[in-house]
């Protein structure tokens, strides 16, 4: 689903996001003064992946309260994770002191406890939020519902759930539904580890681990994809891990560390192919970081069933 206030006429636009949007949708009440509505400008996207919701939202600024009574409306009996990507952004509850969340930073919370946010500075709202339930999280504990508002502040576990988040944003329709579940239960108990719901040590919070390092890797391969000579050493020192151990965490992956190198490689020169219909095939292929433009045609056939000139054609005919 995406919509955006493009969609109804200016005068309207704040009342509709906030009947229609803010208190259907997301059960929060939305408050902006009224000389300030004819300039608004909101729009969100929302998808469903591995039994849970992601959502990215852009608005201009305006308040934003989950109360008492919105929640004895709407019960969501979720945990939120929420990725600030814009200027940063201001909570406040009614079980919390009030916080600041910078960009790039990361918040939990329970869905069904009060709270109040707001953008900072002029610059909006601009944040991800997974809202994943409680029903689907192994290892149901009461605590999770009493998760109020709070910004994480285990720096060691940041880069692990900024991974998870990228891999999750990019999941497409070519990638098994069991990836998308397995990065959503991975963000659920890191946030519950970085809560002391979840041991690090336990079998859940090792397997959260586990799947947020390989998340890591993969965006590291994507990342390095370009040199030729992208070795297992290479992502394993970024890692600050050994070898062995990463490929230990592709022995739990669908393909092995080559194979996903490989793989990326391939599916990089298709999105250039399709964006760059122009461009040499020799120098994709390069960009990409096949050794020879032969080794490329060799590996894509043998994924595709066809020459990549072939599949560039097929791209025209379409257009």
């Amino acid at each position: 689903m995406y919509w955006c206030t493009d969609e109804v006429a200016p005068n309207d636009r704040f009342d509709y996001w906030r009947e229609v949007r803010s208190k259907g949708l997301f059960g929060v009440t939305a408050e902006l003064a009224r000389e300030r509505r004819a300039d608004f400008f909101g729009e969100f996207s929302l998808r469903q992946l591995g039994g849970a919701g992601l959502v990215e939202l852009k608005a201009s600024p305006y308040a934003v309260e989950r109360s008492s009574s919105d929640i004895a409306d709407a019960p969501g009996d979720a945990i939120c994770v929420y990725q600030q990507l814009g200027s940063g952004g201001w909570f406040g509850g009614l079980r919390g002191s009030d916080f600041a969340i910078a960009n790039g930073s990361f918040a939990t919370s329970h869905t069904d406890l009060p709270y109040r946010t707001a953008p900072l500075g002029d610059g909006g709202f601009h944040l991800q939020i997974l809202k994943i339930p409680v029903s689907i999280i192994p290892g149901q504990d009461k605590r999770m519902r009493e998760l109020a508002p709070r910004t994480f502040g285990d720096p060691t576990l940041a880069p692990l759930l900024e991974a998870c988040f990228a891999e999750l944003g990019e999941a497409s329709r070519d990638q098994g539904a069991d990836d998308a579940t397995s990065l959503v239960q991975a963000l659920a108990h890191l946030a519950l580890i970085e809560r002391g719901i979840v041991r690090p040590g336990s079998r859940r919070g090792q397997a959260a681990l586990r799947t947020a390092r390989l998340a890591q890797a993969r965006r590291l391969i994507a990342r390095h994809l370009q040199n030729p000579h992208l070795a297992p050493t290479v992502v394993a020192d970024e890692l600050g891990i050994s070898v062995r151990h990463l490929h230990m965490l592709f022995e739990t992956a669908e393909k092995t560390f080559s194979q996903t190198v490989t793989d990326e490689r391939l599916k990089q020169s298709r999105r250039l192919m399709r964006e760059a219909p122009e461009r040499l095939i020799a120098d994709i292929a390069a960009s990409c970081g096949f050794e020879s433009l032969a080794t490329y045609y060799r590996v894509f056939n043998a994924a595709y069933g066809m020459a990549p000139g072939d599949f560039r054609a097929q791209g025209s005919d379409r257009r």
